[in-house]
């Protein structure tokens, strides 16, 4: 007498089980929704950069650190779009609101002044370098490839924080409180941008 075969169905090697933190468009692999949001938040410093280059102009000072810190955004983009391609991951819907959102706060605070804008990119750095900590520390050593972009970028990154911060990003006046908004934003932005 043969045993009947068992009734459910065994997920298949890098699928996601109906137990694991799955998300709609999160199909091919679990690390799914870290390069939708990384892809997004590539895309949205870059627009940040353009806005801030936009009422700076290319003849300040400080328009050379900031073009600069653009390409390197650029480059980490074009990673994460070939990624996107590469495993069908489903880009973020809200890639509209990140392309109006970031230009207008790269805008704003290169309004304001250019150690504002400065300010601005400290205060994103420090929450991209703690959330693609998170990341290194989630993929241990299941996603070789990610991984060794992400601490790559990462240490891009950290060199723009710095450049921000010899540039007089904290002089900035309300430098606090205008770090914690952009933080806040940050945040809000990373945790929307994996699901939806």
């Amino acid at each position: 007498m043969t045993q009947a075969a068992p009734t459910h169905a065994v997920p298949a090697q890098g699928t996601p089980t109906l137990g694991a933190r799955w998300k709609p468009g999160d199909r091919k692999h679990p690390s799914s929704a870290m390069v939708r949001v990384d892809q997004a938040g590539e895309y949205g410093a870059i627009r940040i950069y353009a806005g801030q280059l936009a009422v700076l102009g290319d003849r300040h000072p400080a328009a050379r650190s900031i073009h600069h810190m653009a390409q390197q955004e650029e480059r980490h983009r074009a990673f994460f779009d070939r990624m996107i391609v590469e495993r069908g991951v489903r880009p973020t819907v809200l890639q509209p609101i990140w392309n109006v959102a970031g230009f207008a706060l790269g805008a704003v605070t290169a309004a304001i002044g250019p150690k504002a804008a400065m300010a601005c990119t400290a205060a994103v750095e420090t929450e991209i370098d703690k959330h693609y900590e998170e990341q290194v520390v989630a993929l241990g050593d299941s996603d070789p490839e990610l991984t060794a972009a992400i601490l790559d970028f990462q240490a891009e990154e950290l060199e723009h924080k710095a450049t921000a911060i010899a540039a007089g990003a904290e002089e900035t006046p309300g430098y606090p409180v205008l770090s914690a908004l952009i933080r806040a934003g940050c945040k809000v932005a990373i945790a929307t941008a994996k699901r939806i």
